[in-house]
């Protein structure tokens, strides 16, 4: 069975620093595309970074550009989402998904997606 957990949430003053953690199981991350969403208290979900695992292309929304880094360590199936400098509105429940278009997206169809970790960040 396909499935993405989420770890390494938690609670933090802004300016700190978090890692994300995504451990899939059911297939591997060497096709498709994979990536992190967000959703604050009272907003939709908004995509936060991607990368495509055939051609190794990342994106990044402009709103954590320079702040946050994506990655992954094939040999434990593991996608990670460094966080530097957070802010207040980087608050929110941050998921992982896959889909096996390998063209990363903030709108299209994800296959599989984890129950996400809670991200908090306070003053």
């Amino acid at each position: 069975e396909v499935q993405l957990v989420e770890s390494g949430g938690g609670l933090v003053q802004a300016g700190g620093s978090l890692r994300l953690s995504c451990a899939a199981s059911g297939f591997t991350f060497d096709d498709g595309a994979i990536g992190w969403f967000r959703q604050a208290p009272g907003k939709e979900r908004e995509g936060v970074s991607c990368f495509s695992s055939n051609n190794g292309r990342i994106v990044y929304a402009d709103s954590v550009k320079g702040r946050f880094t994506i990655s992954s360590d094939n040999t434990k199936n593991t996608l990670y989402l460094q966080m530097n400098s957070l802010k207040r509105e980087d608050t929110g429940v941050y998921y992982c998904a896959w889909r096996a278009r390998s063209v990363c997206s903030w709108y299209g169809t994800y296959d599989y997606w984890g129950q996400g970790t809670q991200v908090t960040v306070s003053s």
